[in-house]
């Protein structure tokens, strides 16, 4: 399929320095997303084009929707509720409390309304940090946590196959899409292997979704672009590319989920690359590629 059909549009140039985790909300036509290191959930109303932040007290990595209401997040190394009315964050469970530099970074609620995130050491600068610091873990709705392994450098982009038969993990710097039998009872996974491993020029990955043919979309790091794969042959399917070098993470919303919103980073460039790519730590909005997504899943506790 060629690219020629793809509209890609800034909608937000508000130029977050590590914008990340977007997630669509069809009750408000809102995303969601987070910027880390400003510490800042902000949802902008894509109707009225404003955008809403609450700041909390440490990097905030991911925001998920909740069923009983409001959303959930992952602050340094807490798993929170967040109120957004009285900008309250309340704190549901602590990891990695041995790891003192430690903090959450990318997370996804399941099919089954448990929250995955996972961690890593804070950065020195983009994607420099201790190696093998972080851990998987889950939030289940009982507010109990999982721990699924440890020995992972960044923790990234996750989904779930169709059939929730499959999690689909990244740990970015082994440079590869990896994939788990997961139980949608129990929330177990097991038998890990890698689906795709990215080129050169791909970069790092980062961010991921799946779309209603259960094909994965990879927002890459450093590499400018976001990459369509397919986990059953391994083969990349698309490339669309952005005007932005650093892309962190995409998902899908909009009218019945037709649109791809990806976030991006200006953290780590230089003042040369930043006058390059005045549109760097944008929000932005990719139409026409001719498939949908599926909403994501609330959080059940």
């Amino acid at each position: 399929m060629t690219m020629s059909s793809a509209k890609i549009e800034c909608v937000l140039r508000e130029n977050w320095r590590c914008g990340e985790s977007p997630v669509w909300e069809e009750a408000s036509n809102s995303l969601l997303f987070v910027d880390i290191p400003a510490k800042k959930v902000c949802r902008w109303d894509s109707l009225s084009k404003q955008v809403q932040q609450v700041t909390v007290d440490a990097p905030v990595s991911s925001v998920a929707l909740r069923q009983s209401g409001g959303y959930v997040t992952t602050v340094g190394t807490k798993f929170c509720a967040l109120n957004w009315e009285d900008q309250s964050a309340v704190v549901l469970a602590t990891v990695d409390k041995d790891k003192k530099n430690n903090r959450f970074n990318d997370g996804k609620v399941d099919p089954a309304g448990r929250y995955f995130a996972g961690t890593m050491a804070e950065e020195t600068a983009p994607a420099v940090l201790e190696r093998h610091q972080g851990s998987l873990y889950s939030l289940f709705p009982d507010h109990h946590v999982e721990k699924y392994f440890d020995q992972v450098d960044i923790s990234n982009g996750l989904d779930w196959s169709l059939d929730h038969k499959i999690f689909y993990y990244i740990d970015s710097l082994s440079y590869s899409v990896d994939a788990f039998d997961y139980d949608l009872q129990t929330g177990k996974i097991s038998n890990r292997r890698s689906v795709y491993k990215l080129e050169k020029e791909e970069q790092i990955p980062d961010g991921m979704c799946i779309d209603v043919e259960g094909k994965l979309w990879v927002a890459c790091y450093n590499g400018g672009r976001v990459i369509r794969l397919d986990p059953e042959t391994g083969k990349r399917l698309q490339t669309v590319k952005l005007p932005v070098v650093k892309i962190t993470s995409c998902c899908f919303g909009g009218k019945d989920y037709s649109e791809m919103y990806v976030t991006s980073a200006r953290d780590g460039m230089d003042p040369e690359g930043l006058l390059q790519q005045p549109e760097a730590g944008g929000i932005f909005k990719i139409t026409g590629l001719g498939v949908k997504g599926i909403p994501p899943y609330p959080y059940a506790g």
